[in-house]
């Protein structure tokens, strides 16, 4: 007998309220002997249920015995569904060595039939609504859909297939009527809005009345006010948002992939680091190109050829094919797409009150509103462009003195800086990667978190995993207990989206007071191992991996009662302070004498790189600065816009860069057809988090530096006041908390070498 089936609580929860004891124990019974076959419960009880409330009493015992047997066997299947029973797995991870394609549809299909179970009863409960019958209930309701949902959304974005992406298609209309009918339900706001209105006498706790708070509005801002007309018009933009903003991902996963720079001769390689011929020769040979080289538009190969590649025509080829992602007029065009997007994201804010997309987005979030935004993006434009045409300048002066007569273009910027840096600098990124192997940097991230906060992580080789090069950790907090589980997908392949980020398969929760302990996963494309020697990483990707890190800390020392309000759970511009201020210490000269361990003599760093490094920490700064403000003044014109955008995609994108001045030489960092972080992810009118949040950051390393790296009560506070925290207080109160002041932007323009 599977008593751990995820449908029994909330079936005998809403059983209680209609039946008396004798019934109850004949289902159970019932249940229980038949559950071999996994009957599926929530028809039999949907069967019960209706029948109670027409007739209002108890059913005759032989139509209890009939209903219970209806079903089982068309079922049976049920019993072979991983995602439907209780992981058996250690830690109660995701059982990914049982979980097949064929059985996330059978498995969405019942859970959403639980979820709309356990919605019933609250809506149906006879007892006044009250804080733990509602608001709490809610909170836990869907479990099973949100381990289904889990599980299947993030196999699609780090290990697709054609059928994963097709199902993925398929659940989109599903998925979107589903949340709108719970959302938009007057009836369950109804108890929401009772529960709200008497909260100054319930006698809540923080936390408790913060679930309430975030309860409460997220229905008003779902619509539920809004007439019957109005949501119908709601629900319609929600569902093409849902499938648009899919398309756009897939679109995008579809060019990456089908790109190929094929290069025949060895003699255009020149400039090329040994370790990125033999990684673009294992490419062309495992892709049935034996013989040549092939380079792809995933970061580990289009950067560095880019940044080394002597051959300017092949620099220009990868780089248009780059720059061009989904504008090809053709089936994977992403323009149309994004259009769309936009102008029903306007529609949908208006429909609910609001001038813009970016003013319904940013109200809940620390910069408030698009006011606000602008000003921090606008302070930061005119330095930034200054220095970016300085360094242009010197770029136009190094072509001059090669006996070039063209002036610098994008797909020369990189190749050029790194000749200069090389000159100014004495520094080459092939001379720091020796130090940066992958295994070195990870253990020197752990290394910070056990410093910091005395945490320890353990290799498990007993954990299923979805892919053979992830790897698994548990991690120990600083009295040996259980913290959570760490994964770690650190390489690019074909059925992975580009980009780096953190993911969570459980979000940590507490139950009667015990934690529940979280499992966070952190997903890159970081350069793979070449034969025997390890993964080489430049710097850049170290920083990478300490940021990732960051977010995993978020989720794993999170410390709170609701999972929805647990780790990184807290508004965009916030969330990257616990990501960014990792790579502070990655980049620190102490930091980097404890970890930067060459991979074959096993010696620190030298003094002298790190000098080196130190000197060139503000070098290119203006071209980093710039192309990022320019890819977030973008995503505000698209989402601060009061008025539909009209007209063709690249010209409204052209606009709104010579608006600003942006140089030809530079383009923002992601171009609209391929900014999957405002078209494909959660960061519309949010991509301007990172600098707010970058603000926090370095404003927060100085509170170490003022003191000590390590400084146990700045660290103690850091993850009490911050990480712990979650979701669960204001943010700007839980920063001056921990800092005893507002941030200092200084800091900021320190960093970047615009003070």
């Amino acid at each position: 007998m599977r008593q751990q089936n995820y449908k029994i609580v909330s079936v005998l929860f809403w059983l209680l309220q209609y039946c008396d004891k004798y019934t109850i124990l004949i289902l159970i019974f019932l249940k229980s002997i038949t559950y071999t076959n996994i009957c599926n419960f929530a028809q039999i009880i949907a069967r019960i249920k209706r029948y109670i409330m027409k007739k209002k009493r108890l059913l005759p015992f032989f139509l209890i015995v009939a209903t219970a047997f209806v079903g089982c066997e068309q079922n049976k299947q049920m019993t072979d569904n991983p995602l439907l029973l209780a992981y058996d797995t250690p830690f109660n991870v995701p059982p990914f060595d049982k979980i097949k394609d064929e059985h996330f549809k059978p498995a969405f299909e019942e859970a959403l039939k639980v979820h709309n179970l356990e919605i019933d009863t609250i809506i149906n409960n006879s007892e006044d609504p009250s804080f733990t019958n509602t608001i709490v209930a809610l909170e836990n309701a869907g479990k099973l859909l949100g381990n289904v949902s889990t599980v299947f959304y993030n196999l699609n974005q780090a290990n697709t297939n054609d059928s994963i992406k097709a199902i993925a298609k398929e659940l989109v209309p599903i998925m979107s009527a589903h949340n709108d009918e719970i959302s938009l339900n007057a009836k369950l706001f109804e108890r929401v809005k009772a529960v709200w209105s008497k909260k100054s006498s319930l006698g809540l706790d923080s936390e408790d009345n913060k679930l309430l708070e975030e309860t409460y509005k997220s229905f008003v801002r779902a619509g539920v006010n809004l007439k019957d007309a109005d949501k119908e018009k709601l629900k319609k933009i929600n569902s093409e948002l849902s499938s648009l903003t899919l398309q756009f991902g897939q679109n995008l996963m579809t060019e990456s992939k089908a790109f190929e720079l094929v290069v025949d001769s060895a003699s255009q390689l020149e400039g090329l680091s040994e370790a990125l011929k033999s990684a673009a020769a294992e490419d062309a040979k495992a892709k049935g190109k034996e013989g040549k080289w092939v380079f792809t538009l995933q970061n580990p190969s289009i950067m560095p050829f880019l940044q080394y590649a002597k051959n300017r025509e092949l620099r220009k080829q990868i780089w248009e094919a780059y720059q061009t992602q989904g504008n090809h007029d053709d089936a994977t065009d992403n323009k149309e797409n994004l259009r769309k997007i936009s102008n029903l994201r306007l529609a949908k804010a208006k429909l609910l009150g609001y001038a813009s997309h970016a003013a319904f987005v940013l109200e809940e979030s620390m910069a408030e509103n698009p006011a606000n935004v602008y000003a921090l993006l606008n302070k930061l434009w005119t330095p930034a462009l200054n220095k970016a045409k300085g360094e242009a300048a010197d770029i136009n002066k190094e072509i001059k003195a090669e006996g070039g007569n063209f002036e610098v273009a994008p797909y020369d910027w990189r190749y050029y800086t790194e000749i200069i840096r090389k000159k100014r600098f004495a520094l080459n990124e092939d001379e720091i990667k020796p130090y940066f192997s992958l295994p070195t940097v990870r253990e020197g991230a752990f290394a910070v978190a056990n410093k910091l906060y005395g945490l320890t992580f353990v290799a498990l080789n007993n954990v299923p995993v979805y892919q053979k090069d992830v790897e698994v950790y548990e991690v120990k907090d600083k009295d040996g207990s259980h913290l959570g589980i760490l994964y770690a997908d650190f390489f690019p392949r074909e059925s992975k989206r580009s980009g780096a980020w953190m993911t969570s398969y459980r979000n940590q929760s507490k139950t009667e007071g015990k934690r529940n302990a979280p499992v966070i996963s952190i997903v890159c494309n970081f350069t793979k191992p070449v034969g025997d020697q390890p993964a080489l990483l430049t710097f850049d990707e170290a920083s990478t991996l300490f940021h990732e890190f960051g977010h995993a800390l978020h989720g794993l020392l999170s410390n709170v009662k609701y999972k929805s309000l647990a780790g990184t759970s807290v508004s965009r511009d916030f969330v990257e302070l616990p990501s960014q201020i990792m790579e502070n210490w990655a980049a620190d000269p102490q930091v980097l004498k404890e970890y930067a361990k060459h991979y074959k003599t096993k010696e620190a760093i030298p003094d002298s790189l790190i000098a080196k490094m130190e000197k060139a920490g503000t070098f290119d700064q203006g071209f980093a600065t710039v192309e990022y403000l320019a890819a977030s003044l973008l995503d505000m014109n698209y989402h601060a816009t009061t008025s539909p955008i009209t007209g063709d995609i690249n010209d409204f994108e052209k606009g709104a860069m010579k608006k600003i001045g942006l140089i030809d030489a530079i383009i923002p960092r992601y171009r609209s057809t391929y900014f999957q972080h405002i078209f494909a992810s959660g960061y519309s009118a949010g991509y301007y988090a990172y600098i707010w949040s970058e603000v926090l950051d370095s404003d927060a390393f100085a509170a170490f530096k003022e003191k000590s790296l390590y400084d146990q009560p700045t660290a103690d506070s850091f993850r009490r006041n911050i990480l712990e925290k979650g979701n669960t207080g204001d943010p700007a109160q839980m920063y001056k908390t921990f800092r005893g002041a507002d941030p200092d932007p200084k800091y900021l323009l320190i960093k970047r070498g615009l003070n």
